[in-house]
């Protein structure tokens, strides 16, 4: 995994800092990022420094005074938007993964969150014709949109070049990001540490302990339950189970994950052992607020993955090599594998963790999720 020691040559390299004083209380990349984020969610700008700086505001939490304030520095601000966005738009992506929508003189607002937001798309389809800059460097453009996508936000990012950027920033307290330095930290998972276990006596098994997992990065932490004192020499009956809040919460039977849940624990428990890897990637990766938007679109008649791409996300956005780095630091090398899912096999046997048994878990079918479960056997492989 990715990780800069603080004081190697490397990271001075990279981020620009000498002072090793400096550099002790200073932020050093990834927490720059984790600010950014925190900021980007807040509607507060931040700025991408290098030969061509600019300046970057999400499109969901962008405010008319800051759009205003925006659109007065001059020059040619562009909305960047996803290909899987731009494909919806009719819009033309040159850069191959992404659009560099050219923002009109007159833009509100509203313009910029219904380009951004598919929400109003069938009762105002015509949003175009949309022109997109072409040529030049997207880089930082692309940047931006891996910010705005970890912060869980729709993945559409207002980018103006910015001369003299670093003196703007200061002016105005901006958070400001060094573009090359940025770009191999955004680019990896982030490390994760463990933090505490306890024991956890549960329903299914009252043998239970709870492993907490935090990253390096700011973002959410992810949580291991295992079950009984399973053998590390042996496969251990094992789950990725991505957080469902409206399934395993709420009960929802638009999806089959609630019942998923419960019957991988209640398995490990008549077993008398197994671990529950419950990773916070909650909507397939995307948050809880663009999986809300998603069923949304779908009440609309798009299936998941239709409503996935209108959001400009992709099918799925899960990092599933999450769930091997926990299993290889709480000592597992080898898994009977509770997944309807071939892609987590793979995952699993590519990250170095053996898949002995791939064990299949169908259950929560129902009226309400019959088109839902056909969908994910139908365009996303799973073994239904």
């Amino acid at each position: 995994m990715f990780q800069f020691q603080r004081n190697s040559l490397k990271y001075r390299k990279i981020t620009g800092v000498k002072d090793y004083k400096k550099m002790t209380f200073s932020p050093d990349i990834t927490e720059q990022l984790a600010r950014a984020r925190a900021d980007l969610r807040m509607g507060v700008p931040v700025v991408f420094l290098g030969d061509a700086p600019v300046l970057v505001i999400a499109a969901e939490t962008l405010t008319p005074q800051r759009l205003s304030g925006l659109l007065a520095l001059g020059g040619e601000p562009v909305l960047a938007i996803t290909a899987r966005r731009a494909e919806t738009l009719k819009a033309r992506a040159y850069d191959g993964t992404l659009a560099r929508v050219l923002l009109p003189s007159d833009a509100t607002t509203r313009w910029v969150q219904g380009v951004a937001d598919p929400a109003d798309d069938l009762r105002n389809p015509m949003k175009g014709p949309m022109k997109c800059a072409r040529g030049g460097d997207a880089t930082a453009h692309g940047a931006a949109l891996q910010l705005v996508k970890s912060a869980r936000l729709l993945p559409a990012a207002i980018v103006l070049d910015l001369p003299n950027a670093a003196k703007f920033a200061a002016e105005h307290g901006l958070t400001t990001l060094l573009l090359q330095a940025s770009l191999p930290v955004l680019a990896v998972r982030s490390p994760l540490h463990p933090v505490v276990n306890a024991r956890l006596p549960m329903e299914a098994s009252e043998a239970g302990r709870l492993h907490i997992f935090r990253p390096d990065d700011g973002g959410e932490e992810h949580y291991a339950i295992e079950v009984g004192r399973p053998d590390r020499a042996k496969p251990v009956l094992a789950r990725l189970h991505s957080a469902c809040f409206t399934g395993d919460v709420m009960g929802s039977l638009k999806c089959d994950c609630g019942p998923q849940l419960h019957a991988a624990l209640a398995q490990m428990g008549s077993e008398g052992h197994g671990v529950l890897l419950y990773l916070n990637q909650e909507g397939r990766g995307i948050g809880l607020a663009n999986k809300m938007r998603a069923y949304s679109l779908q009440d609309q008649g798009f299936d998941t993955v239709e409503a996935n791409h209108r959001l400009g996300f992709e099918d799925d956005e899960r990092d599933f090599r999450i769930g091997s780095d926990i299993l290889k630091s709480l000592g597992f090398s080898a898994v009977r594998l509770l997944t309807n899912n071939p892609r987590k096999v793979e995952m699993m046997e590519a990250s170095g963790v053996k898949v002995a048994e791939r064990v299949g878990l169908k259950v929560g079918e129902n009226r309400h999720n019959t088109a839902y479960l056909a969908t994910k056997a139908a365009k996303s492989g799973h073994l239904l």
